[in-house]
């Protein structure tokens, strides 16, 4: 019972990083397509109201006029001051991708938070030593949740050198005690407990996998920069046919 519950512990452990790791992918994913295709989605859509509206103009058909104002709203709304800047600036003022923007010098490109392979590979060893479902004891898995909270959001940043020191402080840390037999009773709940927190995690999986960035990223895994050009180039595509039918309406 003991093997079955370690073999049970280590492979739940494994499902985590394999969950964690395709959510961050996930969010980067996110980030990177906002940041790239956002504006082009939004000047479609702005194309698609002015088009509509020209209809209506042109033909005076309340169905028209029904269809361009419904094409109105669809358009993102302009932000307010708050909303505009968030992000660009802080207490100590504006951040300098911002001074730049207004000062009309180059802007820094958005910052891609991808880990690297090394990160990817700290991350796992971290994951697999120092998860807090190893500890028999509260201090223990206190401590434990504690620095995984860390490694995680050093992970999520992609910071290589901050995950080394992590490696580092864990390897000069307590050592864990060893395991000790545990009454039947307490193993068969370990299982039990066990089993619910994979089914949750299963959950999480599929609503990541199930979402529009997740489908997405799914279809090119290993290369998700060329799956975002192909996206970009459709898109600038469709952008120039729906100027192209705009000018034609108002010829």
């Amino acid at each position: 019972m003991e093997r079955a519950v370690r073999a049970a512990e280590q492979a739940l452990i494994e499902y985590e990083i394999a969950v964690e790791t395709f959510r961050v992918e996930v969010e980067n994913f996110s980030r990177l397509h906002h940041q790239k295709l956002g504006p082009m989605y939004a000047r479609l859509d702005e194309l698609d109201a002015l088009i509509a509206e020209a209809r209506a103009e042109r033909s005076g058909d309340p169905e028209d006029r029904r269809k361009a104002d419904e094409a109105r709203a669809r358009v993102m709304p302009m932000p307010g001051v708050e909303e505009l800047f968030h992000g660009w600036m802080d207490g100590d003022g504006l951040f300098p991708e911002a001074s730049a923007m207004l000062t009309d010098q180059q802007v820094r490109p958005p910052q891609r938070v991808r880990p690297s392979e090394e990160a990817r590979k700290l991350y796992r060893e971290l994951a697999r030593k120092a998860h807090p479902d190893l500890a028999q004891e509260d201090a223990e898995r206190a401590r434990r949740e504690e620095f995984i909270t860390r490694v995680n959001a050093a992970y999520a940043r992609g910071d290589e050198a901050l995950l080394r020191e992590l490696a580092e402080e864990w390897a000069a840390g307590p050592v864990p005690k060893e395991r000790q037999p545990s009454p039947a009773e307490e193993l068969y709940a370990r299982l039990e407990w066990l089993a619910q927190r994979k089914e949750m995690l299963g959950a999480v999986a599929r609503e990541l996998e199930e979402s529009a960035i997740g489908s997405m990223l799914r279809l090119a895994p290993d290369d998700p920069d060329k799956l975002l050009e192909e996206i970009a180039e459709q898109l600038l595509a469709d952008v120039a046919a729906r100027e192209a039918e705009l000018a034609e309406l108002k010829a």
